[in-house]
């Protein structure tokens, strides 16, 4: 079996655009992550309806942003909108690896070879596949494969690197995120749908 496991917990919500600006401004004035979480759920910032859900989406979008750089943090406050959701994409798909490898093995690859869509039988595929090399994906009931589906590709369209019709978004990416993006986390720009010469290009200005 491959020696890396993957974390399959991203059953909860979606890419939390609104929700994440107000953690990551929380966290520019705290600078502790577990401060963030706390002083959120203590004052019900995400205005749920119950204890449990304020704890469970606290969790979820701390995970994620912990994985950005001081640089990313203030490009999700002070950017673009398109910006603050490529940042945050970028934020899932350092959490969740397997993430990270559908969209550089799957989304990307399609959009390479000129195939532009993007349908949810892909995700299953590309599932089974990697199952056969990984026990913690062999015993995922079909439930839970259905909503991390689910789940994955609300994240994509919200994200705006999918529309409604399963059709891949081509996007360029800012001089300011190329920019913000770390030296040694060059390689996370394989998780957006772009050409290479338009990587090239970008990273150029």
């Amino acid at each position: 079996m491959n020696q890396q496991t993957y974390s399959m917990s991203f059953t909860t919500g979606g890419l939390f655009l609104h929700e994440s600006i107000k953690f990551a401004q929380l966290f520019h004035d705290l600078h502790d992550w577990d401060e963030v979480k706390r002083q959120a759920l203590a004052d019900n910032m995400l205005q749920t309806r119950t204890v449990k859900s304020n704890q469970r989406m606290s969790y979820e979008i701390v995970k994620r942003l912990r994985h950005l750089s001081a640089e990313e943090i203030e490009l999700l406050l002070e950017g673009d909108t398109q910006e603050q959701k490529q940042v945050l994409w970028l934020a899932i798909c350092r959490e969740y690896k397997f993430i990270a490898s559908f969209a550089s093995e799957v989304m990307r690859e399609r959009l390479i070879s000129l195939k532009d869509d993007l349908k949810p039988e892909e995700f299953d595929f590309y599932l089974n596949r990697k199952a056969e090399w990984h026990e913690e994906l062999e015993g995922l009931s079909q439930t839970t494969r259905i909503r991390l589906r689910q789940v994955l590709f609300k994240i994509l369209r919200e994200a705006e690197l999918l529309n409604k019709n399963f059709t891949i978004n081509p996007i360029m990416l800012s001089p300011r995120l190329l920019d913000a993006i770390p030296c040694d986390r060059q390689h996370d720009l394989a998780v957006f749908p772009v050409f290479e010469l338009e990587q090239r290009g970008d990273k150029r200005r």
